[in-house]
């Protein structure tokens, strides 16, 4: 497998490399030693690539579990947005299951959709938009006035719900003198919980499935103008080559497919402390069954 050439990475802010070693042996352990189902003669070495949102934090290390408990020697690498495409497309990456379409990652999908090698939804039912505390009187993205100093406080810069929300400024009449104030997904749920603790008005990106909501009273604005899109759906995309390279595991990551239950689950308890490996280990021996319907038909 190709790795990435991150000089040319260079440019995307606390780019790290995450190693998924759990269970794998010491690093002198040969590959032979390794158990699982990988087939004869196929590459154990795979990559995959995702954007450090809560959700996709634990959606790729429950798969990059799966694939390492059979037997592949996985990385898992954190990229900025656009860096995530481009890496599977270009084949510097295997894979990723990171995709959201059809409105948040669309400027993506339409540049490299071509490129890569579509799987599929691995999750439906996903959405976007502005969330406020249940306790705030508005229901509505018309509403909206002078609220939480006119501020809303987003993700990333270059995320598709901050740019959709940069867009209603511009649909919205009542929007015209509000700001997006770009932070991270850590840093959002930060200042919501900390606004929730004090009851203080805050409007902020969010996205479904996500553990604020099992966490806090939240709600969704409405959007009349459609800003937002309708449902999400969270895709899988693979580089070319995959399915010939590495037939096993094309054939998990094809399967792969679970509930927003099931991330929200897996992202509370990472929430509430644990380690990603250690929540996604958690989810999978719980619901062995689930994880049995990605793994049918591999040899």
């Amino acid at each position: 497998m190709l790795k990435f050439n991150w000089k040319r990475l260079g440019l995307v802010a606390g780019l790290s490399l995450t190693l998924f070693a759990a269970g794998c042996g010491s690093d002198d352990e040969s590959s032979d030693s390794k158990e699982g189902t990988s087939g004869e003669g196929e590459s154990k070495e795979i990559e995959l690539v995702y954007v450090e949102w809560d959700s996709e934090v634990a959606s790729t290390h429950v798969i990059g579990k799966v694939l390492e408990d059979q037997g592949f020697d996985v990385t898992l690498t954190p990229l900025d947005n656009a860096v995530m495409w481009e890496a599977v497309a270009n084949g510097e990456a295997d894979g990723m299951v990171s995709a959201w379409l059809p409105k948040t990652q669309e400027k993506q999908y339409e540049e490299y959709g071509d490129q890569v090698v579509e799987l599929g939804p691995n999750l439906e039912g996903a959405k976007i938009g502005l969330v406020v505390p249940e306790y705030m009187d508005v229901d509505s993205i018309e509403d909206l006035s002078d609220q939480a100093d006119q501020t809303i406080t987003g993700i990333d810069a270059g995320a598709g719900v901050v740019n959709n929300s940069e867009l209603a400024l511009e649909e919205y009449d009542n929007l015209k003198d509000w700001t997006v104030q770009p932070s991270s997904s850590g840093a959002m749920a930060t200042a919501l919980g900390a606004a929730i603790d004090k009851e203080e008005e805050i409007v902020v990106t969010g996205w479904t499935p996500h553990w604020k909501f099992a966490k806090y009273d939240l709600k969704y604005l409405e959007d009349p103008k459609g800003t937002f899109g309708e449902a999400e759906r969270l895709e899988t995309m693979v580089r070319e080559g995959l399915e010939e390279d590495m037939p096993n595991a094309y054939q998990i990551l094809d399967q792969f497919y679970w509930e927003a239950a099931d991330m929200e689950a897996v992202m509370l308890e990472i929430s509430d402390g644990a380690e990603p490996t250690e929540a996604a280990a958690n989810w999978i021996e719980e619901n062995q069954d689930k994880v049995d319907e990605w793994l049918k038909d591999v040899e």
